[in-house]
């Protein structure tokens, strides 16, 4: 029986912020979770309409060892929660110059595969792959699976081998010129490239080291849950609840309570609610500007520039396409140019790299019989102002050009169904700040450095999760942020 002794508020419901909470409660406290909006799952939430069923936002599943691991330290069995399966291929990529070509789960025939297709000797992939892999396991324990920002981090042995092999970890040189230093063929270097965009920066600025982004697929294989990604937060809403978690949604967290330099509790609805320990998973930006604006917040990181974003739209398709699988990525016919409207003109290029997503072809529930539920995607920037109203509309008929004469049918006769986010209504409903999908870019080699690290280094007793801190976004790592939560309270 729990004592529950010690007490403990979460702020958000996102992956990180369910994990953490699921993590807090598994160690005896008490555990209050305060959502803004009226159901848990930040951007992992599903979307309904017209008999189609989409997730909100992320869409790949890898590393699900680390799902597994957490239900395990709870005691649980994960397939009684939720269940999984490797998919093969991984995604189909298709060219301007009618260029089409499948990842495949099998290392040896995907290269095969790339060099069938582009001329690429399938070993440069090879050693890439291999390449990537170790730079992983060079770098996991400092900037994954630890607190980059403790100096214990750095005092092993792996550390130690790790920071004496700079060069290889590749943070002096960016994505772009080592995959072209790799590769012969542009389009097998675009390919790579794009791994940039799953942090939201920059493959011509950011450093070679977030090649490593390629790894959980290409090494560790790509996965897709039974449900969906919703599923995840379903499954960790289902086990919180089982440990005594408490939710209150509709309830947006007004003030973190700070006395003598030590969190003390929230306020919600005008009501303080004390507890020994308060974990932030809203954007660590809004953090500070909206809960703690009295408190001085660590400006090179809240100024630093923000990730890209995303347009996304939500299609119910009233017919099937054999040609497509689950995950497709249609490239720009000058990717460079595409990412200088992203980073520089902050605006959207004619000819995007279009990502579509269509859960249907592994769960025929997500769609009605003989349609399919395409999660159309772009990446855009993070808004600074823009005329969102007229680059939306200008988005969406230049995207369904590009697929439509790609895929050889006018694609907008066959919409029926249409939901639509954009960075303004990713903002609205996640406070991620300026819908910057993956809180500070990592365009620089100092970026890892540059992230909030998962403590406040000034208030004692609060800590921050998510996509916006260390080590960073998307789904493992928010749930990487939650361990580290775990690991940091003693």
């Amino acid at each position: 029986m729990k004592n529950f002794d010690k007490t403990a508020i979460v702020i958000g419901s996102g992956v990180g912020g369910l994990a953490t909470a699921v993590r807090l409660a598994r160690k005896g406290y008490a555990v209050k979770v305060f959502e803004a909006n009226e159901s848990y799952g930040g951007k992992a939430t599903k979307i309904e309409k017209d008999g189609f069923f989409w997730g909100f936002g992320p869409s790949l599943f890898t590393f699900p060892e680390l799902l597994d691991e957490l239900f395990k330290t709870c005691g649980r069995n994960p397939r009684h929660y939720y269940k999984y399966h490797r998919i093969d291929p991984i995604c189909n990529y298709f060219y301007p110059d009618g260029t089409r070509l499948s990842a495949f789960a099998d290392k040896e025939k995907f290269a095969a595969e790339i060099e069938t297709k582009t001329g690429e000797p399938r070993q440069h992939v090879l050693q890439h792959l291999k390449r990537i892999g170790k730079v992983y396991e060079l770098t996991k324990d400092i900037f994954l699976f630890n607190s980059v920002h403790k100096l214990k981090t750095y005092l092993t042995k792996k550390s130690l081998t790790a920071l004496f092999q700079l060069p290889l970890i590749g943070i002096d040189k960016n994505m772009n010129r080592a995959n072209e230093q790799q590769f012969c063929d542009k389009r097998v270097v675009h390919l790579f490239n794009r791994y940039a965009t799953y942090n939201g920066s920059d493959p011509y600025l950011a450093p070679s080291t977030l090649n490593v982004i390629a790894h959980p697929e290409y090494n560790r294989g790509g996965y897709f849950l039974d449900g969906g990604m919703p599923d995840l937060s379903r499954a960790l809403y289902q086990l919180a609840t089982e440990l005594g978690v408490e939710f209150h949604f509709n309830s947006f967290v007004e003030k973190i309570i700070v006395e003598n330099g030590e969190a003390k509790g929230v306020m919600v609805h005008g009501i303080e609610h004390k507890v020994d320990v308060v974990v932030s998973n809203m954007d660590v930006v809004y953090s500070y500007r909206k809960l703690m604006p009295e408190q001085d917040a660590p400006l090179r990181i809240i100024e630093h520039p923000k990730s890209t974003s995303a347009l996304i739209f939500y299609w119910g398709i009233k017919r099937e396409f054999p040609e497509l699988d689950l995950h497709n990525i249609f490239f720009s016919a000058n990717y460079k140019e595409e990412f200088n409207h992203l980073t520089h003109l902050k605006t959207i290029y004619h000819d995007p790299t279009v990502y579509v997503f269509i859960s249907k072809k592994y769960q025929p529930r997500h769609a009605p019989d003989g349609c399919e539920n395409w999660f159309t995607l772009i990446n855009v920037p993070h808004d600074a102002g823009q005329n969102w109203d007229k680059l939306i509309a200008e988005a969406r008929k230049n995207i369904i050009v590009k697929l439509s004469t790609e895929l050889g049918v006018d694609v907008e006769s066959l919409i029926v169904s249409e939901t639509l986010n954009s960075p303004k209504t990713i903002e609205a409903k996640t406070l991620s700040y300026l819908g910057a999908l993956y809180g500070n870019a990592s365009n620089d080699k100092y970026s890892a450095f540059l992230r909030h690290p998962n403590f406040s280094s000034k208030i004692k007793n609060l800590y921050f999760c998510g996509g916006s801190v260390h080590p960073g976004g998307g789904v493992p790592l928010c749930l990487l942020s939650a361990k580290i939560i775990d690991e940091l309270i003693v």
